[in-house]
């Protein structure tokens, strides 16, 4: 399972292999508010270079796709009919 979550493992499921080519990490960084960690990836090819952006997870999980915000709820608890 942890390796379904690693960066690594990410990258490569959206690229492919990444053995032999040029990966560079361009940006680690966390936000002010919740502390979200974002990663840049740069993927030399012979085509061309692109970047990609991950975002670890509350869960531990990177996806290319940031986390949702936590927002204050109320609720009514179902015992209280």
């Amino acid at each position: 399972m942890a390796g379904n979550r690693s960066l690594r493992s990410q990258v490569e499921k959206l690229i492919g292999s990444t053995r032999g080519q040029a990966v560079c990490v361009r940006l680690l960084d966390r936000t002010r508010s919740g502390g979200t960690r974002r990663v840049c990836i740069q993927i030399d090819r012979p085509t061309g270079s692109f970047s990609l952006f991950f975002f670890r997870h509350a869960d531990g999980a990177w996806h290319v796709f940031p986390p949702g915000q936590h927002r204050p709820a109320m609720g009514i608890d179902r015992k209280a009919a």
